[in-house]
């Protein structure tokens, strides 16, 4: 059944502007989100020394095939909806009402999350080089920013991350291209790193399954396309060619930078020399962005190391803004359907969800000055723990959209093939049931909240008590937000009209 506006979206206060964006600029937000050379200087020197070495970009390209797949059945449903609430509107056309309320509250937590550990990871990293300002200090500075940039057009903050993605994305590609043209020193290796029996060797349950893991947390973010369909110029079509594009993109650029540090380095020694290049004192990874520093030094010039340390910060920065604006859609989405506070579907003359881009910004802003007050390190506390929810959030809900997919299909047949609405929404689950059941065991390495005394790349599920309240939290929540809207006495006719018809 296709959506059709009704009288309540058309009142200029809570209708979002229509016609800002076309194909690029979503794509821009997306990639953005994704942060690519924030994954690229983080998660895969990790994958690397703990996973499968020289297979780690191997495991790069399954999860984004996998997450290619899930786009399939997500690209056809968003052409029989369009909302701002994607993921939880599809999930109510397919599983019910009270299941699409529920997971709107997961994923904005997801969103929330995800934009606080980037808020500690941007002030920590500016404390370290610039000085002047504690961490919190700098987290505070970017939060007003974001919140500004948040309240104008959408339109702006795409120009603004546009050109931010550009050079990084043009740093990773020109560091890669000239380390494959240079062939390292065992020279191009192509089956080392995407042998399928080397992707998997050590196991699922151990090294492999490690990598998967820190593969699937680079992911998060490119899910967004469809959030954006209502300020779209024709969401029927730019949506669907935003998120191949997109996912196309990210999955491309992760695997091709992770396949040239590995020929950097040399295939068969890569572990050791990450493990070297990471090393601070004594101990491995302790700074793993220095890897990829080193080999653009080594292959590219000092320079590209210099643009790449400033580009990380854009990156963060980047997104910031990006996760800013997909929370405060999905409160605005839940505002304007009335879930919560009907003032949360307020925009502002430029067409900007005004009121739930300032709730978002409170809300992340006293998080901030919490853990600030506390004393908590933005690094190991608020980056490491709240990445690692945000992360096991999004792949839950990315499941059940799944299931929405298979079953609002089945019930609503269209001129939609049995790929784009069966075989395709399956595979995909099969590969995030499994890529949840990695993250969540392998969440103390992710998290870095291990139980005292467990070696984490040897034993799963060795989880301190924090560690077990944020991985079942997103669960909680959801089980929690079905019991209540479904105990309701009053039926929310709003948001049944608005998402869940």
């Amino acid at each position: 059944m296709t959506t059709t506006r009704t009288a309540s979206h058309t009142e200029p206060q809570t209708s979002l502007r229509q016609g800002r964006l076309g194909v690029i600029g979503i794509v821009f937000f997306v990639v953005a989100a994704a942060a690519p050379l924030v994954g690229m200087t983080g998660a895969v020197p990790v994958a690397i020394v703990l996973g499968n070495g020289a297979a780690a970009p191997g495991a790069y390209l399954v999860v984004g095939i996998t997450l290619l797949l899930f786009s399939v059945g997500y690209a056809a449903m968003s052409q029989r909806v369009t909302n701002a609430g994607a993921f939880f509107a599809y999930i109510g056309r397919g599983l019910g009402k009270h299941l699409g309320g529920a997971s709107a509250f997961v994923s904005i937590l997801a969103y929330l999350a995800i934009q606080l550990a980037i808020y500690g990871f941007f002030g920590a990293v500016m404390s370290g080089q610039v000085g002047l300002l504690p961490w919190w200090g700098w987290s505070l500075l970017s939060w007003a920013v974001v919140t500004l940039l948040s309240l104008l057009s959408v339109d702006v903050g795409a120009k603004v991350l546009g050109v931010m993605m550009l050079l990084e994305v043009g740093a990773l590609v020109v560091t890669s291209v000239a380390i494959l043209v240079d062939g390292g020193p065992e020279g191009v290796n192509v089956w080392a790193s995407f042998d399928p029996a080397a992707i998997v060797a050590g196991g699922l349950a151990g090294s492999a399954g490690i990598a998967f893991a820190f593969a699937f947390a680079s992911f998060i973010g490119f899910e967004a396309t469809a959030i954006y369909g209502e300020e779209s110029k024709d969401p029927k079509k730019v949506v669907p060619r935003a998120t191949y594009l997109a996912v196309g993109l990210i999955t491309a650029l992760f695997a091709l930078t992770a396949f040239a540090m590995v020929t950097g380095m040399g295939a068969s020694t890569v572990v050791e020399k990450t493990v070297e290049l990471s090393m601070v004192g004594d101990v491995p990874l302790a700074d793993p962005a220095a890897v990829l520093f080193a080999l653009a030094t080594q292959y590219v010039g000092p320079w590209m190391a210099t643009v790449m340390s400033i580009l990380v910060l854009s990156s963060l920065f980047a997104g910031l803004l990006a996760f800013q604006n997909s929370a405060s859609r999905y409160l605005f989405a839940l505002g304007r359907g009335g879930a919560l506070p009907k003032p949360l579907s307020r925009v502002n003359g430029r067409g900007a969800p005004a009121a739930a881009s300032i709730v978002t910004s409170v809300l992340t802003g006293l998080v901030i000055a919490v853990f600030a007050i506390f004393q908590l390190d933005p690094v190991l506390n608020l980056f490491f723990w709240f990445s690692g929810l945000a992360v096991i959030s999004i792949v839950l809900i990315e499941i059940l959209v799944c299931v929405a997919i298979i079953v609002y299909f089945h019930r609503n047949k269209g001129s939609e093939n049995v790929f784009q609405t069966l075989i395709a929404p399956i595979l995909a689950t099969i590969g995030l049931v499994l890529g949840e059941y990695l993250l969540m065991s392998r969440f103390g390495l992710l998290a870095g909240t291990v139980a005292e005394g467990v070696d984490p790349t040897v034993t799963a599920w060795g989880l301190s008590p924090i560690g077990w309240v944020l991985v079942a939290l997103p669960f909680a929540l959801l089980a929690g937000g079905y019991a209540v809207l479904r105990a309701g006495k009053t039926e929310n006719d709003a948001l049944v009209r608005d998402v869940l018809s």
